[in-house]
């Protein structure tokens, strides 16, 4: 009878000399070994939730597959379950009495992923970064209350829980509450509407070590959670609590915030988090591509860069734009290059990102009709020269953002309302004639990439 703890534990062994810290930790140590069939040559792993189950068994399950043959000796299928759902009382059980100094009922638990050892740290985020690792580690020695600020994507609440992992794993003892201003302003809400409701609330708020609170900017112009947060910030404070506090402005910015609170929120550290430069926003997608296990070849190197060049002021947007292009090439099994992103990107690149020229137009249409530039460019009006050039002025006006009379000038010199008649002749065939709609399509994919 084959020892199945053992194996898994031998399992994990190896993938810990392969992996990144962060993948193993994320995807592997959850694993729970629930079965070995040695007749049916299965290995049963176990997961505590559906979405790692998806990621498991669409990026790592062949690797599963080969680690367990090198330790079991033979093949052996690993197949990947599900936990069994509990309900919510059982699992609220369970988390209390594994950690009753931890756990706050309604807290919300902090994303696995966002954690210091991936957060990409450049001339963009560094002190806010420094702030926040000196606060995670000394808790209420640091700088108390820490406001970190900056625009929607840039990383604030990657830090905020990547303080309350660091304090939750270096500090236990640490009774640790993260909340955005929305569910604090929701929660007093209903708390309001019952005195028992209240204290519970006051209780929740102010018998903790850590506050963080997201997106403070939220409670602007509400007085009564206000009013609230005032007091809780105090109790805080004077019982030498740590807060760390997040917006998408700077204290003095919030202007419909009262005097007393955002003068509280500049007693200590202000760190900001600006737009990330290029040489930034590469490594962010470097660190994405390596935490999603995809491979870092020379198209990869490229479409990285046209990614990094084309999204400059959120990290978001920029992450978002590489996972679409994964997942899209893992859902059409097709390799990822610069052609392939390029299709997939459409909607948010625009001509200049595809180098799209009236020259670029030229050379393409000529290539297409068999014919020279200079021709295309000369005074000749035959229709095997006519009808290529009203082609190809009417793909500048439609691709580039190229005035009328320089569109013209591309063309010989020729006059703006030449360019005019071009562009209105050959829109009109494209609805008429089949064969002219199928050559603008044709053209059109052939400067696009694809």
């Amino acid at each position: 009878m084959k020892d199945m703890n053992a194996i898994w534990e031998e399992m994990l062994r190896l993938f810990e000399l392969e992996l990144t810290g962060v993948s193993y930790r994320t995807w592997f140590l959850p694993l729970i070994p629930k079965e070995i069939n040695e007749e049916l040559k299965l290995f049963y792993l176990e997961t505590p939730d559906s979405f790692s189950q998806r990621v498991l068994e669409t990026r790592y399950i062949e690797n599963l597959q080969k680690k367990a043959e090198t330790v079991i000796k033979e093949p052996y299928r690993v197949v990947i379950q599900l936990k069994p759902d509990e309900s919510e009382d059982e699992i609220e059980e369970k988390k209390i009495k594994e950690n009753p100094k931890k756990i706050l009922k309604d807290e919300f638990y902090f994303n696995p992923r966002y954690n210091f050892e991936n957060f990409v740290v450049g001339n963009n985020n560094k002190y806010a970064h420094a702030a926040a690792l000196a606060v995670a580690d000394a808790p209420s020695m640091a700088y108390n209350p820490l406001f970190i600020y900056g625009g929607s994507g840039l990383g604030k609440t990657h830090l905020m829980h990547a303080i309350g992992h660091y304090i939750m794993e270096n500090h236990p003892e640490k009774k640790v509450l993260y909340v955005s201003s929305e569910m604090f302003t929701n929660e007093l809400i209903k708390s309001l509407e019952d005195r028992k409701r209240i204290r519970a609330f006051k209780q929740k708020y102010r018998n903790i070590d850590v506050l963080l609170i997201d997106d403070i900017q939220f409670i602007e112009g509400k007085e009564a959670t206000q009013e609230e947060f005032f007091h809780t910030f105090n109790t805080l404070y004077d019982l030498n609590k740590q807060i760390i506090i997040s917006s998408d402005r700077a204290p003095n910015k919030l202007v419909n915030l009262e005097d007393r609170l955002t003068s509280r929120f500049q007693w200590n550290m202000i760190a900001d988090i600006q737009p990330p430069d290029y040489e930034t926003r590469v490594a962010i997608l470097r660190k994405k591509a390596e935490l999603e296990n995809v491979d870092l070849d020379d198209d990869l190197f490229e479409v990285i860069g046209l990614i990094a060049e084309k999204i400059k002021f959120n990290i978001r947007e920029l992450e978002g734009a590489f996972t679409r292009i994964t997942s899209f090439s893992t859902l059409l099994n097709e390799k990822i290059t610069v052609k392939f992103a390029r299709n997939i990107l459409k909607d948010i690149l625009s001509a200049s990102d595809f180098n799209i020229s009236c020259e670029s137009i030229k050379k393409t249409v000529c290539k297409k009709f068999n014919i020279k530039i200079a021709d295309i460019e000369s005074a000749k009006r035959t229709r095997n020269l006519a009808y290529p050039r009203q082609i190809a002025m009417y793909l500048c006006r439609e691709l580039t953002e190229t005035s009328l009379p320089k569109v013209g000038e591309a063309f010989g010199g020729r006059d703006h309302t030449t360019v005019i008649h071009a562009y209105e002749k050959i829109a009109a065939e494209v609805k008429t004639s089949q064969e002219t709609a199928d050559i603008i399509d044709e053209l059109k994919d052939e400067l696009n990439g694809k």
